[in-house]
């Protein structure tokens, strides 16, 4: 079973079809903390960190967007994908593939499976037209997460 991490007092900002995915700021931090739980509970693949960092890289990917304050936060999984993969460069740097490794994250599938998980415990929606293969294949993780890191005569 997944302990949760202690609340934050501040963060850093941290395909296919779109998915509509409602901001997670407006949910109190420990409803939130609650739906992490539910889900690690009933499906343990993923830490409950990798939650956080998904919050996170949504909110980020959404003002990288524009899309702050509009009415249609809409981001699909391809641009959550890539604005994930952002993030997780940003955030970790050459440690990137190990930390979201160690999280359970091996593929861009998995960001779908976490975001369905969301959307199953009401956290985020969805449109009718959206699907968890939306995320599938987005990126390969070693090519976005390893290959930036090498030196250039081995790339």
């Amino acid at each position: 079973m997944h302990t949760l991490p202690p609340a934050r007092a501040s963060r850093t900002g941290l395909a296919g079809r779109a998915v509509v995915l409602l901001s997670l700021r407006a949910m109190n931090e420990q409803s939130f903390e609650d739906a992490i739980g539910r889900i690690c509970e009933k499906v343990p693949d993923y830490d409950a960190e990798a939650y956080y960092f998904l919050r996170d890289g949504l909110d980020r990917t959404v003002r990288a967007l524009g899309r702050e304050g509009a009415e249609d936060r809409h981001v699909s999984g391809r641009e959550l994908c890539e604005g994930l993969r952002d993030y997780a460069l940003d955030e970790f740097g050459p440690l990137a593939l190990l930390v979201l490794t160690q999280w359970g994250l091996y593929e861009t599938a998995d960001f779908g499976r976490m975001v369905y998980a969301l959307i199953n415990e009401g956290v985020f929606g969805k449109n009718p037209g959206d699907s968890p293969a939306d995320f599938d294949g987005v990126f390969d993780f070693e090519d976005a997460f390893a290959k930036p890191w090498e030196p250039r005569s081995s790339r």
